[in-house]
Protein backbone atom coordinates (compact mmCIF):
# COMPACT_ATOMS: atom_id res chain seq x y z
CA UNK A 1 0.00 0.00 0.00
CA UNK A 2 2.69 2.21 1.08
CA UNK A 3 5.77 0.78 -1.09
CA UNK A 4 7.83 3.82 -2.13
CA UNK A 5 5.79 6.69 -0.06
CA UNK A 6 8.01 8.82 2.15
CA UNK A 7 6.66 10.05 5.10
CA UNK A 8 7.61 12.33 7.79
CA UNK A 9 5.97 11.82 10.81
CA UNK A 10 5.05 14.67 12.87
CA UNK A 11 4.27 13.91 17.02
CA UNK A 12 2.81 16.20 19.30
CA UNK A 13 2.55 16.13 22.95
CA UNK A 14 -0.70 13.87 23.20
CA UNK A 15 -0.84 10.76 25.12
CA UNK A 16 -1.36 9.54 22.25
CA UNK A 17 2.41 9.87 21.21
CA UNK A 18 2.66 6.31 23.23
CA UNK A 19 1.54 4.98 20.03
CA UNK A 20 4.10 6.68 17.88
CA UNK A 21 6.35 3.26 17.95
CA UNK A 22 3.74 1.19 16.83
CA UNK A 23 2.65 3.54 14.06
CA UNK A 24 5.64 3.92 13.02
CA UNK A 25 6.35 0.06 12.55
CA UNK A 26 3.13 -0.33 11.29
CA UNK A 27 4.01 2.09 8.32
CA UNK A 28 7.20 0.14 7.43
CA UNK A 29 5.12 -2.69 7.38
CA UNK A 30 3.38 -1.43 4.76
CA UNK A 31 6.17 -0.59 2.46
CA UNK A 32 7.00 3.61 3.80
CA UNK A 33 10.02 5.01 4.68
CA UNK A 34 9.45 7.17 7.89
CA UNK A 35 11.47 10.31 9.35
CA UNK A 36 10.32 11.58 12.78
CA UNK A 37 9.82 15.17 13.93
CA UNK A 38 9.07 15.70 17.60
CA UNK A 39 8.05 18.56 19.60
CA UNK A 40 9.67 19.03 23.01
CA UNK A 41 5.63 18.42 24.36
CA UNK A 42 5.85 14.94 22.74
CA UNK A 43 10.03 13.78 24.18
CA UNK A 44 8.28 14.36 27.52
CA UNK A 45 5.50 11.39 26.57
CA UNK A 46 8.26 8.84 24.11
CA UNK A 47 11.86 9.18 24.20
CA UNK A 48 13.11 10.19 20.87
CA UNK A 49 15.33 6.80 20.77
CA UNK A 50 12.26 4.73 20.95
CA UNK A 51 11.06 6.77 18.03
CA UNK A 52 14.60 6.41 16.23
CA UNK A 53 14.66 2.48 16.97
CA UNK A 54 11.23 2.44 15.29
CA UNK A 55 11.89 4.61 11.99
CA UNK A 56 15.86 3.22 11.82
CA UNK A 57 16.73 7.08 11.58
CA UNK A 58 18.09 10.32 12.89
CA UNK A 59 14.97 12.23 14.69
CA UNK A 60 14.18 15.73 14.71
CA UNK A 61 13.93 17.55 18.08
CA UNK A 62 14.72 20.90 16.95
CA UNK A 63 15.37 23.24 13.86
CA UNK A 64 18.87 24.19 13.34
CA UNK A 65 21.08 25.87 10.77
CA UNK A 66 20.49 23.03 8.44
CA UNK A 67 16.84 23.60 7.92
CA UNK A 68 15.69 20.40 8.52
CA UNK A 69 11.83 21.25 7.64
CA UNK A 70 13.03 22.31 4.08
CA UNK A 71 14.97 19.23 3.57
CA UNK A 72 12.16 17.05 4.61
CA UNK A 73 8.69 19.27 3.72
CA UNK A 74 10.24 22.08 1.05
CA UNK A 75 9.78 21.99 -2.80
CA UNK A 76 11.79 19.04 -3.91
CA UNK A 77 11.87 17.67 -0.38
CA UNK A 78 12.43 14.34 0.98
CA UNK A 79 8.84 13.96 2.30
CA UNK A 80 6.09 12.92 -0.20
CA UNK A 81 3.81 13.08 3.18
CA UNK A 82 3.27 15.00 5.87
CA UNK A 83 1.69 13.01 8.40
CA UNK A 84 0.87 14.62 12.56
CA UNK A 85 -0.22 12.00 14.94
CA UNK A 86 -1.28 12.65 17.03
CA UNK A 87 -2.12 16.16 16.31
CA UNK A 88 -3.14 17.81 20.01
CA UNK A 89 -5.46 21.18 19.84
CA UNK A 90 -2.64 23.39 20.64
CA UNK A 91 -0.93 22.24 17.01
CA UNK A 92 -4.03 22.89 15.25
CA UNK A 93 -4.49 26.23 16.08
CA UNK A 94 -1.04 27.12 15.61
CA UNK A 95 -0.92 25.90 12.24
CA UNK A 96 -3.99 27.65 11.06
CA UNK A 97 -2.68 30.68 12.21
CA UNK A 98 1.23 29.84 10.96
CA UNK A 99 2.45 30.02 14.33
CA UNK A 100 5.80 28.27 13.94
CA UNK A 101 7.36 27.79 17.45
CA UNK A 102 7.83 23.84 17.45
CA UNK A 103 9.90 21.46 15.04
CA UNK A 104 6.05 20.18 13.46
CA UNK A 105 4.64 23.14 13.07
CA UNK A 106 7.27 24.66 11.44
CA UNK A 107 7.38 21.56 9.07
CA UNK A 108 4.16 21.82 8.73
CA UNK A 109 3.81 25.75 7.32
CA UNK A 110 6.83 24.53 4.73
CA UNK A 111 4.58 21.74 3.55
CA UNK A 112 1.87 23.50 2.87
CA UNK A 113 3.71 26.57 1.35
CA UNK A 114 5.45 23.79 -0.99
CA UNK A 115 2.20 22.04 -1.73
CA UNK A 116 3.37 18.89 0.27
CA UNK A 117 0.14 16.73 1.32
CA UNK A 118 -0.41 17.12 4.96
CA UNK A 119 -2.59 14.42 6.53
CA UNK A 120 -3.07 14.84 10.22
CA UNK A 121 -4.76 12.84 12.90
CA UNK A 122 -6.14 14.89 15.92
CA UNK A 123 -6.30 13.30 19.37
CA UNK A 124 -7.42 15.31 22.70
CA UNK A 125 -10.09 14.98 25.25
CA UNK A 126 -13.53 15.57 23.59
CA UNK A 127 -14.75 19.19 24.69
CA UNK A 128 -11.18 20.12 23.32
CA UNK A 129 -12.14 18.65 20.46
CA UNK A 130 -15.55 19.91 20.30
CA UNK A 131 -13.93 23.47 21.40
CA UNK A 132 -15.52 26.21 19.21
CA UNK A 133 -12.02 27.56 18.39
CA UNK A 134 -10.33 24.03 17.75
CA UNK A 135 -13.49 22.68 15.09
CA UNK A 136 -12.57 26.35 13.28
CA UNK A 137 -9.05 26.17 13.08
CA UNK A 138 -9.86 22.62 11.08
CA UNK A 139 -11.72 23.64 9.06
CA UNK A 140 -9.59 26.63 7.92
CA UNK A 141 -6.24 23.61 7.72
CA UNK A 142 -9.03 21.16 5.83
CA UNK A 143 -10.26 23.95 3.49
CA UNK A 144 -6.36 24.62 2.68
CA UNK A 145 -6.50 20.84 1.58
CA UNK A 146 -5.31 18.90 4.46
CA UNK A 147 -6.88 15.77 4.88
CA UNK A 148 -7.87 14.96 8.33
CA UNK A 149 -8.36 11.54 9.99
CA UNK A 150 -11.21 11.58 12.21
CA UNK A 151 -10.66 9.87 15.93
CA UNK A 152 -12.78 7.73 17.25
CA UNK A 153 -14.78 9.67 20.46
CA UNK A 154 -14.81 6.96 23.60
CA UNK A 155 -14.86 7.49 26.73
CA UNK A 156 -15.31 11.29 26.62
CA UNK A 157 -11.82 10.85 24.71
CA UNK A 158 -11.24 11.93 21.08
CA UNK A 159 -8.70 9.12 21.12
CA UNK A 160 -6.42 8.77 17.86
CA UNK A 161 -7.75 7.09 14.74
CA UNK A 162 -6.55 3.49 13.85
CA UNK A 163 -3.42 2.73 12.50
CA UNK A 164 -5.33 1.44 9.09
CA UNK A 165 -7.50 4.34 9.15
CA UNK A 166 -4.22 6.64 8.82
CA UNK A 167 -2.31 4.58 6.45
CA UNK A 168 -5.36 4.20 4.27
CA UNK A 169 -5.28 8.13 4.73
CA UNK A 170 -1.49 8.45 4.08
CA UNK A 171 -1.73 5.94 1.06
CA UNK A 172 -4.59 8.16 -0.43
CA UNK A 173 -3.03 11.65 -0.25
CA UNK A 174 0.40 10.17 -1.41
CA UNK A 175 -1.54 8.43 -4.52
CA UNK A 176 -2.46 9.73 -7.94
CA UNK A 177 -5.64 9.95 -7.64
CA UNK A 178 -6.63 8.06 -10.32
CA UNK A 179 -10.26 7.36 -8.81
CA UNK A 180 -11.28 10.70 -7.23
CA UNK A 181 -14.99 11.90 -8.02
CA UNK A 182 -15.27 8.40 -9.01
CA UNK A 183 -18.25 6.42 -6.58
CA UNK A 184 -17.37 2.29 -6.44
CA UNK A 185 -19.82 0.24 -4.69
CA UNK A 186 -18.23 -2.95 -3.96
CA UNK A 187 -20.05 -6.08 -2.70
CA UNK A 188 -18.32 -7.98 -0.49
CA UNK A 189 -18.38 -11.03 2.16
CA UNK A 190 -21.10 -14.29 1.54
CA UNK A 191 -24.90 -13.71 2.09
CA UNK A 192 -27.07 -16.04 4.73
CA UNK A 193 -30.60 -17.52 4.18
CA UNK A 194 -32.75 -18.11 7.70
CA UNK A 195 -33.83 -21.96 8.01
CA UNK A 196 -35.29 -21.14 11.24
CA UNK A 197 -34.12 -18.97 13.99
CA UNK A 198 -30.71 -21.10 14.87
CA UNK A 199 -29.48 -22.43 11.08
CA UNK A 200 -28.63 -20.71 8.10
CA UNK A 201 -27.61 -21.41 4.32
CA UNK A 202 -24.61 -19.71 3.53
CA UNK A 203 -21.06 -20.22 2.32
CA UNK A 204 -17.34 -19.72 3.15
CA UNK A 205 -16.72 -16.36 1.94
CA UNK A 206 -14.75 -14.27 4.18
CA UNK A 207 -15.03 -10.59 2.72
CA UNK A 208 -11.24 -10.15 2.52
CA UNK A 209 -11.18 -10.09 -1.20
CA UNK A 210 -13.99 -7.20 -1.49
CA UNK A 211 -12.50 -5.24 1.30
CA UNK A 212 -9.21 -5.36 -0.33
CA UNK A 213 -10.63 -3.73 -3.61
CA UNK A 214 -12.61 -1.02 -1.50
CA UNK A 215 -9.43 -0.16 0.13
CA UNK A 216 -7.29 -0.17 -2.88
CA UNK A 217 -10.40 2.20 -4.63
CA UNK A 218 -9.99 4.25 -1.71
CA UNK A 219 -6.55 4.99 -2.04
CA UNK A 220 -7.16 5.82 -5.50
CA UNK A 221 -9.18 8.34 -4.22
CA UNK A 222 -12.40 7.03 -5.02
CA UNK A 223 -15.64 7.51 -2.47
CA UNK A 224 -16.42 4.05 -1.58
CA UNK A 225 -19.68 2.35 -0.41
CA UNK A 226 -19.17 -1.34 1.03
CA UNK A 227 -22.46 -3.38 0.98
CA UNK A 228 -20.80 -6.16 3.18
CA UNK A 229 -22.64 -9.54 4.29
CA UNK A 230 -21.84 -11.76 6.79
CA UNK A 231 -17.98 -13.94 7.28
CA UNK A 232 -18.62 -17.77 6.39
CA UNK A 233 -17.49 -20.38 8.55
CA UNK A 234 -13.91 -19.75 9.71
CA UNK A 235 -11.19 -22.51 11.77
CA UNK A 236 -11.16 -21.09 14.79
CA UNK A 237 -7.72 -19.39 13.61
CA UNK A 238 -8.95 -17.05 11.27
CA UNK A 239 -12.11 -16.32 13.64
CA UNK A 240 -10.47 -15.05 15.88
CA UNK A 241 -8.57 -12.53 14.37
CA UNK A 242 -10.36 -10.02 14.76
CA UNK A 243 -12.86 -8.33 12.01
CA UNK A 244 -10.78 -5.40 9.69
CA UNK A 245 -11.62 -2.38 10.75
CA UNK A 246 -13.09 0.01 7.68
CA UNK A 247 -12.33 3.41 7.55
CA UNK A 248 -12.36 3.53 3.93
CA UNK A 249 -15.82 2.96 2.86
CA UNK A 250 -19.72 3.75 3.83
CA UNK A 251 -20.37 0.37 5.08
CA UNK A 252 -23.68 -0.97 4.70
CA UNK A 253 -24.44 -4.36 6.29
CA UNK A 254 -26.56 -7.05 4.98
CA UNK A 255 -27.44 -10.29 5.46
CA UNK A 256 -29.68 -12.24 3.00
CA UNK A 257 -29.27 -12.08 -1.11
CA UNK A 258 -32.23 -10.35 -1.24
CA UNK A 259 -30.98 -7.62 1.08
CA UNK A 260 -27.57 -7.36 -0.75
CA UNK A 261 -29.27 -6.90 -4.00
CA UNK A 262 -31.66 -4.28 -2.69
CA UNK A 263 -29.09 -2.50 -0.88
CA UNK A 264 -26.70 -2.87 -4.15
CA UNK A 265 -28.93 -1.70 -6.29
CA UNK A 266 -30.24 1.37 -4.22
CA UNK A 267 -27.04 2.68 -4.19
CA UNK A 268 -25.74 2.49 -7.76
CA UNK A 269 -28.91 4.20 -8.43
CA UNK A 270 -28.39 7.29 -5.84
CA UNK A 271 -30.73 9.72 -5.02
CA UNK A 272 -32.90 8.18 -8.27
CA UNK A 273 -34.22 5.37 -6.05
CA UNK A 274 -36.08 8.06 -4.36
CA UNK A 275 -37.85 9.27 -6.94
CA UNK A 276 -40.00 8.09 -9.62
CA UNK A 277 -39.72 6.48 -13.21
CA UNK A 278 -38.48 9.57 -14.99
CA UNK A 279 -35.53 10.02 -12.03
CA UNK A 280 -36.76 13.14 -11.25
CA UNK A 281 -38.41 14.29 -7.80
CA UNK A 282 -40.07 17.74 -9.26
CA UNK A 283 -37.31 20.07 -7.61
CA UNK A 284 -34.57 19.11 -9.53
CA UNK A 285 -33.12 21.12 -12.12
CA UNK A 286 -31.47 18.40 -14.58
CA UNK A 287 -31.13 14.58 -14.05
CA UNK A 288 -27.76 14.44 -13.19
CA UNK A 289 -27.28 13.03 -10.10
CA UNK A 290 -24.07 12.94 -8.13
CA UNK A 291 -24.97 10.07 -5.65
CA UNK A 292 -25.18 7.45 -7.73
CA UNK A 293 -22.20 4.73 -8.18
CA UNK A 294 -19.87 5.25 -11.24
CA UNK A 295 -18.53 1.73 -10.97
CA UNK A 296 -19.56 -1.51 -9.09
CA UNK A 297 -17.87 -4.37 -8.30
CA UNK A 298 -19.57 -7.41 -7.72
CA UNK A 299 -17.32 -9.55 -5.25
CA UNK A 300 -19.47 -10.82 -2.85
CA UNK A 301 -21.04 -14.45 -3.20
CA UNK A 302 -24.53 -14.56 -3.27
CA UNK A 303 -25.95 -17.24 -2.54
CA UNK A 304 -27.62 -19.18 -5.60
CA UNK A 305 -30.75 -20.16 -3.37
CA UNK A 306 -33.40 -19.02 -0.59
CA UNK A 307 -35.69 -20.72 1.53
CA UNK A 308 -38.92 -20.45 2.99
CA UNK A 309 -38.16 -19.95 7.27
CA UNK A 310 -39.76 -21.84 9.53
CA UNK A 311 -40.58 -19.66 12.47
CA UNK A 312 -39.44 -21.54 15.07
CA UNK A 313 -36.42 -24.11 15.60
CA UNK A 314 -36.74 -27.19 13.46
CA UNK A 315 -35.96 -30.20 16.07
CA UNK A 316 -33.18 -32.15 15.28
CA UNK A 317 -33.24 -36.36 14.90
CA UNK A 318 -35.43 -36.24 11.40
CA UNK A 319 -35.03 -36.00 7.87
CA UNK A 320 -35.52 -33.04 6.29
CA UNK A 321 -36.19 -32.10 3.14
CA UNK A 322 -35.87 -28.04 1.98
CA UNK A 323 -37.39 -26.97 -1.00
CA UNK A 324 -35.16 -24.19 -2.41
CA UNK A 325 -35.64 -21.30 -4.56
CA UNK A 326 -33.03 -19.07 -6.53
CA UNK A 327 -32.17 -15.73 -6.07
CA UNK A 328 -32.06 -13.22 -8.68
CA UNK A 329 -28.54 -12.35 -10.34
CA UNK A 330 -27.61 -9.34 -8.86
CA UNK A 331 -25.66 -8.28 -11.78
CA UNK A 332 -28.41 -8.76 -14.16
CA UNK A 333 -30.88 -6.70 -11.93
CA UNK A 334 -28.18 -3.66 -11.50
CA UNK A 335 -27.60 -4.34 -14.91
CA UNK A 336 -31.24 -3.94 -15.54
CA UNK A 337 -31.78 -0.55 -13.81
CA UNK A 338 -28.57 1.03 -14.88
CA UNK A 339 -27.48 0.00 -18.01
CA UNK A 340 -24.56 2.24 -18.35
CA UNK A 341 -22.98 1.69 -15.31
CA UNK A 342 -19.18 -0.06 -15.32
CA UNK A 343 -19.44 -3.83 -13.31
CA UNK A 344 -16.76 -6.01 -12.47
CA UNK A 345 -17.74 -9.62 -12.10
CA UNK A 346 -16.30 -12.51 -9.99
CA UNK A 347 -16.89 -16.11 -10.83
CA UNK A 348 -15.62 -18.72 -8.77
CA UNK A 349 -15.15 -22.11 -10.03
CA UNK A 350 -13.97 -25.71 -8.65
CA UNK A 351 -12.79 -27.33 -11.75
CA UNK A 352 -9.38 -26.49 -11.56
CA UNK A 353 -9.27 -26.03 -15.14
CA UNK A 354 -8.18 -22.50 -16.69
CA UNK A 355 -9.46 -22.97 -19.91
CA UNK A 356 -13.10 -24.17 -18.53
CA UNK A 357 -13.01 -21.32 -15.86
CA UNK A 358 -12.26 -18.55 -18.54
CA UNK A 359 -15.44 -20.01 -20.52
CA UNK A 360 -17.25 -19.42 -18.00
CA UNK A 361 -16.18 -16.41 -17.04
CA UNK A 362 -16.76 -14.97 -20.28
CA UNK A 363 -20.49 -16.12 -20.78
CA UNK A 364 -20.79 -14.24 -17.66
CA UNK A 365 -18.75 -11.24 -19.00
CA UNK A 366 -20.84 -11.23 -22.63
CA UNK A 367 -24.45 -11.96 -20.69
CA UNK A 368 -24.16 -9.26 -18.31
CA UNK A 369 -22.11 -6.78 -20.57
CA UNK A 370 -19.32 -6.40 -17.92
CA UNK A 371 -16.35 -4.74 -17.93
CA UNK A 372 -14.19 -7.65 -16.97
CA UNK A 373 -14.35 -10.80 -14.74
CA UNK A 374 -11.78 -12.13 -11.99
CA UNK A 375 -12.33 -15.72 -12.00
CA UNK A 376 -10.98 -17.52 -9.61
CA UNK A 377 -10.45 -21.09 -7.64
CA UNK A 378 -13.27 -21.19 -4.93
CA UNK A 379 -10.41 -22.92 -3.41
CA UNK A 380 -8.95 -19.31 -1.92
CA UNK A 381 -12.19 -18.86 0.01
CA UNK A 382 -11.20 -17.53 3.67
CA UNK A 383 -7.82 -17.09 2.52
CA UNK A 384 -5.40 -14.37 2.04
CA UNK A 385 -4.08 -15.12 -0.93
CA UNK A 386 -5.71 -16.00 -4.14
CA UNK A 387 -5.04 -17.74 -7.71
CA UNK A 388 -6.88 -16.09 -10.50
CA UNK A 389 -7.05 -14.62 -13.82
CA UNK A 390 -8.44 -11.17 -15.65
CA UNK A 391 -11.10 -12.38 -18.46
CA UNK A 392 -11.91 -9.71 -20.90
CA UNK A 393 -13.36 -10.28 -24.23
CA UNK A 394 -9.97 -11.25 -26.11
CA UNK A 395 -7.43 -11.98 -23.38
CA UNK A 396 -7.04 -13.44 -20.17
CA UNK A 397 -4.28 -12.69 -17.84
CA UNK A 398 -3.16 -14.90 -14.60
CA UNK A 399 -2.37 -13.69 -11.24
CA UNK A 400 -1.09 -15.38 -7.75
CA UNK A 401 0.01 -13.99 -4.74
CA UNK A 402 -1.86 -11.81 -1.73
CA UNK A 403 -5.89 -10.85 -2.46
CA UNK A 404 -4.32 -6.91 -1.64
CA UNK A 405 -2.10 -7.27 -4.42
CA UNK A 406 -4.69 -8.71 -6.91
CA UNK A 407 -7.04 -5.87 -5.59
CA UNK A 408 -4.52 -3.11 -6.87
CA UNK A 409 -4.66 -4.61 -10.05
CA UNK A 410 -8.34 -4.80 -10.09
CA UNK A 411 -8.68 -0.75 -9.26
CA UNK A 412 -6.07 -0.04 -11.53
CA UNK A 413 -7.94 -1.81 -14.00
CA UNK A 414 -11.17 -0.41 -13.04
CA UNK A 415 -9.20 3.53 -13.51
CA UNK A 416 -8.70 2.03 -16.84
CA UNK A 417 -12.32 1.70 -17.73
CA UNK A 418 -13.01 4.95 -16.57
CA UNK A 419 -10.38 6.55 -17.66
CA UNK A 420 -11.49 5.20 -21.63
CA UNK A 421 -15.26 6.12 -20.59
CA UNK A 422 -14.33 9.87 -19.58
CA UNK A 423 -12.35 10.29 -22.72
CA UNK A 424 -14.67 8.41 -25.04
Amino acid sequence: MLEGVNVALGVTGSIAAVKTVELAHELRRRGAEVRAVMTDSARGIVHPWAVEFATDDDVVTEITGSVEHVELCGRDGWADVFLIAPATANTVGKIAGAVDDTPVTTCATTALGADTPVVIAPAMHEPMYDHPGVLEAIDTVAAWGVDFVDPRIEEGKAKIATEEAICCAVARAAGDGALEGEHVVVTSGATAEAIDPVRVLTNRASGRMGRAVARACYVRGADVTLVHGVVGPQSLERATEGADPVPYADVRQVERAAEMLETTRSVCLGDEAERGDDGRDGNEDSGIDESRADVLVSAAAIGDYTVERSEEKIRSGQDLCLDLESTPKLIDEVRATRPDIPIVGFKAETSGDESEMITQARETLERAGLAFVVANDASVMGSDRTKALFVHEEDAARYEGPKSGLADEIADSIAAVVGTLSSA
